[in-house]
């Protein structure tokens, strides 16, 4: 099974512009925080621009967040960057002639749709602000924790 990065690096690129707002917000920059190609940050950029959570100007390296991180979702992030806004996947290839295999999709999907349900709530609970909040006392955290010389 692959696991999919988008939420997470998505985030990341939007804490990362938050933060480093006036540093250099260039892809390579970025990239070099995910840790992670130019092209991936790109391709992030375009998907949170469309979902109107960013603003770039073609020719500078200068996005900004379109609303205040208090006003962004972890499921606004979720539902620009995922393919088909489902967390979870029901495997349409089983033995219909079974009984777990001819009953197993529809009874999947309706849990899955609780899960689902469930997942979004609480993402919309979580703002941009918290996540940045958190990333800050973490770094306090690390910081005190390192030795003195």
């Amino acid at each position: 099974m692959r696991y999919s990065h988008k939420l997470s690096d998505a985030v990341h690129i939007l804490a990362y512009i938050d933060i480093y707002h006036d540093q250099s917000l260039a892809s390579t920059a970025i990239a070099a925080s995910v840790e992670s190609n130019p092209a991936l940050v790109r391709r992030l950029m375009v998907a949170l621009r469309r979902a109107d959570l960013l603003t770039t100007q073609q020719g500078t390296a200068q996005p900004r967040l379109t609303r205040a991180t208090k006003d962004i979702t972890l499921l606004d992030v979720y539902q620009a960057v995922t393919d088909d806004g489902n967390l979870l996947h029901v495997d349409d290839k089983t033995n219909p002639l079974c009984i777990v295999g001819g009953n197993i999709q529809e009874t999947l999907r309706e849990a899955y749709q609780q899960v689902q349900h469930a997942a979004e709530t609480q993402m919309a609970q979580i703002t941009l602000a918290d996540l940045i909040t958190q990333i800050w006392t973490r770094q306090r955290q690390r910081e005190a924790a390192k030795p003195t010389e």
